[in-house]
């Protein structure tokens, strides 16, 4: 007999949609080819197995109908297939944080801008903050594969396609440059980086994943979330990837309001916050987010003083 209770996850953001535990009755009528990998566990519950990569992605599909009507989502094979509740996370607080310099109201219109670095194959966060507050976003990426299935999406969802544009980042060094254009106004800049230093780091991690969500030894890791070689490394890791990005935002600004990114290693902050007070950031903060027991965290800065601050305008005209 299955156990019907629904526990609230009180650790992630109130506005999450994905706070209680999954609806499969919903899910399934939804997307019906869920049913097959639905099964219940030991706890009674109703359940997938989250080391299956296809389980995982025919999750992602009835979510995104269910939650964020949108009928036409598909990956290619092993690009990342990311946890929709986490993603969700970062969208609402980057939602709080802009209210706190908007006069605590969360700007909800289609000319609130955001820069997604590194959309990958599967376009999540424009998804979600579109949905959820109506904005626009400009999704940039260094794989063409990834851009190609990110315009596929968006052509298939009628509603997507005055939301979202897409730039292929050409020089791959680079995070801003040839995608931040002098007419460009970002009111923030989401991002996810990767964190391994080397693809054999990148190896050894996803092979502790799934060890640890199979519970069984193995040395050819099949990925539940997947990920290219430049979704999951980069040469010096997620420190870095971030220290790039901050040299670089010195040059826009007045054309972005906060610039964040994801930070996976806490002990990264700390050099982190010393290069953002070595380029001059005028304010930096560390947002904590918790999905059940794994804590994450993003950090923003901004170049804007508070007069700047307070005369800037979210809804681009």
């Amino acid at each position: 007999m299955k156990n019907t209770i629904t526990t609230e996850k009180t650790t992630l953001h109130p506005r999450n949609p994905h706070r209680f535990r999954y609806d499969f009755e919903k899910l399934t009528a939804s997307y019906p080819e869920l049913i097959s990998f639905v099964f219940v566990n030991e706890h009674e519950i109703e359940s997938i197995d989250f080391a299956n990569p296809e389980a995982v992605k025919a999750l992602n599909k009835s979510l995104l109908i269910s939650e964020y009507d949108i009928q036409n989502w598909d990956l290619p094979k092993n690009y990342l297939c990311p946890p929709i509740p986490g993603r969700a996370d970062y969208i609402h607080y980057i939602a709080d944080l802009l209210a706190e310099s908007n006069d605590g109201t969360i700007p909800e219109d289609e000319n609130v801008v955001g820069l997604d670095i590194g959309i990958g194959a599967n376009c999540i966060y424009p998804i979600i903050g579109n949905h959820a507050y109506h904005w626009s976003f400009v999704g940039t990426d260094i794989d063409e594969n990834a851009m190609q299935n990110c315009k596929k999406i968006i052509s298939e969802n009628p509603k997507l396609i005055d939301a979202i544009s897409l730039q292929l980042q050409v020089e791959p060094r680079f995070i801003f440059k040839n995608i931040i254009l002098p007419e460009d106004k970002f009111a923030f800049t989401i991002c996810n980086p990767p964190f391994h230093s080397s693809q054999e780091e990148a190896t050894k991690a996803s092979i502790r994943k799934v060890t640890n969500l199979e519970n069984t030894k193995t040395k050819n890791p099949i990925l539940n979330f997947g990920g290219q070689n430049t979704e999951l490394w980069y040469e010096g890791g997620e420190f870095a990837f971030i220290t790039q990005m901050i040299y670089e935002s010195v040059k826009y600004p007045l054309q972005v309001f906060w610039f964040t990114t994801l930070v996976s290693k806490k002990d990264n902050l700390k050099s982190i916050y010393k290069t953002l007070n070595k380029v001059g950031a005028v304010e930096i903060k560390t947002i904590e987010m918790a999905q059940g027991q794994k804590t994450s965290r993003f950090v923003a800065w901004t170049f804007l003083s508070k007069k700047q601050q307070k005369g800037w305008k979210f809804l681009v005209e």
